[in-house]
């Protein structure tokens, strides 16, 4: 369903009568859609249920459920005996996840905690997969304010991505695929990441060997494994590069990097079994703070950006008519596993 007005100043909604789309769900989308061209503005009347009913021959119950959606979302407001209204300065943002891990939650929540409550988020999350990419940004087109989108690495992304004006799109995460012109919100897994290495240096002196846990499951930057290997030759440590999640064995003497919480599992694991003592007998570096990583055993040492800067930052860009090019650094946090 799409929206129009007509001279009068009536709206009037182009239904596909063969749309698999739900006739609601097409009135939800043409009020959004509207609300995104600006052909609809905030506290302007909506057609009565009666009304759209009867031109559209629609139930009552399809356009209520419609209104009702919308009202939920606080796109609308309903005032009683004079019928439904566009709620004031709403506003909707789209953003887009790889996927849900522990510390993308605190970056989600970090980014809707810091905006205004006219401000509605739909999440959407294309787990690396070109074609749910494709379908999430495709059928977005034109229904947001602005847009969040993390994006990964896939050939066909730029020419998904080149369909949104800049000024409405914010890239966040990963610096792949961006042009000079985009609006961006990045960590560095490349040089900032060997920076915090180097901050490493006297406890991983403790160890035999550093060891780079790099499964072939992980979809972490590649930059991170050579600068990984640029670090140990300039600091004359010996290292290793593991790929094979499944023959992963921990070695006393040595100091394990991970990507994966996976690895993390297993090794405390190991750690039982073998009575080796984190800290002492083997090191444990893991990539991305989440919130209980403190609290794991002793603690465990990581390499971070700041997923909670980064969510506001994020945040920032909705609120505020600007452009935006930052990277947020990358830091070394040492507990008890290193």
């Amino acid at each position: 369903m799409q929206t129009r007005t007509e001279q009068n100043g009536l709206m009037v909604f182009d239904i596909n009568i063969n749309s698999e789309i739900p006739r609601y769900q097409q009135l939800v989308n043409a009020i959004n859609d509207a609300l995104a061209n600006n052909t609809l503005s905030s506290g302007d009347a909506l057609p009565s249920v009666n009304a759209i009913c009867k031109d559209y021959k629609l139930s009552r119950d399809t356009v209520f459920k419609a209104y009702s959606i919308l009202k939920d979302n606080d796109v609308v407001e309903s005032v009683p005996n004079k019928g439904y209204y566009v709620a004031n300065d709403t506003s909707k943002v789209l953003l887009v996840l790889d996927t849900f891990k522990a510390y993308k939650e605190v970056l989600y929540h970090a980014f809707i905690n810091n905006l205004p409550k006219k401000v509605i988020v739909d999440v959407q999350f294309h787990h690396y997969n070109i074609n749910n990419f494709k379908t999430i940004l495709n059928n977005s087109k034109g229904k947001y304010f602005k847009y969040v989108v993390m994006t990964f690495d896939h050939k066909e992304v730029p020419n998904v991505l080149s369909d949104f004006d800049n000024d409405k799109l914010l890239l966040i995460d990963w610096n792949i695929h961006s042009k000079g012109s985009n609006n961006y919100v990045f960590q560095d897994f490349g040089n900032a990441f060997s920076e915090a290495l180097k901050e490493a240096i006297i406890p991983f002196k403790k160890y035999k060997k550093l060891v780079f846990v790099y499964p072939t499951f992980t979809k972490h930057p590649t930059e991170s494994v050579a600068y990984f290997k640029q670090f140990c030759e300039a600091y004359k440590f010996k290292c290793k590069i593991i790929t094979n999640a499944s023959g992963f064995n921990v070695v006393k003497g040595d100091a394990y990097i991970s990507v994966s919480d996976r690895i993390l599992g297993v090794f405390l694991e190991q750690c039982k079994i073998n009575n080796f003592e984190p800290g002492t007998d083997v090191g444990f570096l893991s990539y991305n703070e989440t919130p209980m990583k403190k609290f794991i055993y002793k603690g465990i040492s990581v390499v971070s950006t700041d997923f909670k800067t980064l969510g506001e930052k994020a945040a920032e860009f909705i609120n505020q008519d600007v452009s935006i090019q930052t990277y947020i650094p990358t830091k070394l946090i040492l507990r008890e596993s290193l």
